[in-house]
């Protein structure tokens, strides 16, 4: 598919300084900008790039002012990083721009579905589910019984989606997550042995909630697992029975969150935390890259460590564990003086 810089420009609600007809194919970053490609600058350090680039089009600021000869056609925009994600979320929905039913498919005669929906092949679609307006199911997903996807909710490759969960508007779920599957309930009986306990709540993710590939998301003893509006996960996640959490929290790959603790809003998790199970994280909690979380955290602590400490305690304290060994030999020759003087 191809695009003028004039058709660039008016979704940009930009100004093109060179040919407007020039047309673009591909994005390219700028330092291996070629023919037909589109591409941006925005960070000053790549300034030289743009008198060398062969690409096309090229998105810069309003502000900026070439000093040498630019073989390329401009796109003056306001924020050329912004206007370039702009752009970059509009090629994207025109790539995933998909409708129809592919075969061969599985779809329950009591499922129901809105319209401009898309689904592809190999798809099992169970009993009873609902599915709104726009939602794109890609191929090979499994989605349960009684499950409830609603309008203009992305679900990739190869994902599952367990019976009774519920997917709320402008979701995008990624390819390999499962949605549904039992938390990790097990009682020992008098034998030692572990006997399981039923898992018969959901899974709910409300509205604008990205769900990392692979990611798993258990469904609740009773009850449902929450994730609430505008949560972000990334790849790898483990979210266990019962867990809740909240608004617009982030989180990153290979954390592992185990049952009924409860996240608050607006937090950011770094990569390879691991959170013990029932406890309570605050609101405005950053918790550090491969932390370990056994306690309940307050509103706006910044944690780091295995076990978690304060973020400045933590620092502090690892400046005197670099230097034990130092400190040890001091220690032991103050105590040769002490002993050789008594």
């Amino acid at each position: 598919m191809k695009f003028t810089a004039e058709q660039i420009a008016g979704i940009l609600n930009g100004e093109v300084a060179g040919n407007p007809e020039t047309e673009v194919s591909k994005l390219s970053k700028i330092e291996e900008g070629s023919p037909e490609s589109l591409t941006f600058l925005a960070n000053p350090k790549y300034t030289p790039f743009i008198y060398t680039s062969k690409a096309s089009i090229i998105i810069v600021n309003k502000s900026f002012v070439p000093d040498q000869h630019i073989s390329a056609t401009l796109i003056k925009v306001d924020d050329a990083y912004k206007a370039f994600s702009t752009l970059l979320n509009y090629y994207n929905q025109i790539r995933q721009n998909k409708t129809g039913i592919e075969t061969p498919h599985f779809i329950s005669d009591s499922a129901t579905y809105g319209e401009n929906i898309y689904i592809g092949a190999f798809t099992y679609i169970g009993n009873d589910v609902k599915i709104g307006n726009d939602v794109k199911i890609f191929p090979n997903c499994y989605i349960g019984d009684n499950v409830v996807i609603s309008d203009h909710t992305v679900i990739h490759p190869g994902s599952k989606i367990y019976f009774d969960c519920i997917i709320g508007e402008h979701c995008v779920v990624n390819s390999g997550v499962i949605i549904g599957a039992d938390g990790f309930g097990f009682a020992p009986n008098e034998n030692g042995e572990y006997e399981k306990v039923p898992q018969i709540g959901n899974v709910i993710l409300e509205d604008h909630v990205d769900v990392g590939a692979n990611s798993t998301i258990d469904r609740a003893t009773l009850g449902s697992t929450v994730i609430r509006k505008g949560v972000k996960l990334d790849n790898h996640i483990q979210i266990a029975h019962n867990v809740e959490i909240g608004r617009n929290t982030v989180i990153a790959a290979q954390t592992g969150i185990a049952g009924s603790t409860k996240v608050g809003e607006n937090c950011q998790i770094g990569g390879q935390v691991g959170i013990a199970g029932h406890l309570k994280i605050g609101n405005n909690v950053k918790i550090q890259a491969q932390s370990g979380i056994g306690r309940n955290i307050k509103d706006n602590e910044v944690i780091q460590g295995s076990p978690a400490l304060n973020y400045g305690d933590f620092n502090k304290s690892y400046v005197y564990f670099k230097n034990l060994p130092k400190l040890v030999k001091t220690i032991n020759q103050l105590d040769k003086k002490i002993n050789g003087n008594s």
